[in-house]
């Protein structure tokens, strides 16, 4: 990532403002990523949020960038995003906080009954289909 600096002096003439990734690396898609919420002023400036990380969506009503940045690096991400002057808020996602398996999970009363209900009739059916299969199969054979 470079500074968000960048458009007023050259790259290479900033080293006070650029981040180095841990072990002068790039994060890819297997690293752990968290969501953030970006709200900016100028959908057209929000492209220029592709070098924090990926964007999942651009919103041109709400005018909100939805993205994934590397976990690791999170919260510098962010403070440098909170600079930038297109941007007026960042919110961080908490998806990963709610949990997805549940212990105690019953299953709805209704839809138990209807998936009962369900297979009797399917067993029903398929009981008056053999019925009918061994009269046919009597009646073809004499």
């Amino acid at each position: 990532m470079q500074c968000e600096k960048a458009l007023m002096h050259p790259p290479e003439a900033c080293q006070s403002h650029t981040i180095v990734w841990e072990g002068d690396r790039r994060p890819n898609m297997r690293d752990r990523r968290l969501g953030v919420a970006v709200w900016v002023k100028n959908t057209r400036a929000a492209k220029n949020l592709r070098k924090f990380g990926t964007i999942h969506y651009i919103s041109k009503r709400l005018h909100y960038v939805s993205m994934y940045v590397d976990a690791n690096q999170i919260d510098e991400t962010i403070r440098i995003m909170e600079k930038l002057h297109f941007v007026t808020k960042v919110e961080r996602s908490h998806r990963h906080e709610i949990p997805v398996e549940y212990n105690n999970a019953r299953p709805d009363k209704a839809k138990e009954y209807d998936y009962k209900q369900e297979k009797s009739q399917v067993m029903a059916l398929a009981e008056t289909l053999l019925n009918e299969e061994s009269i046919h199969t009597k009646v073809a054979s004499p």
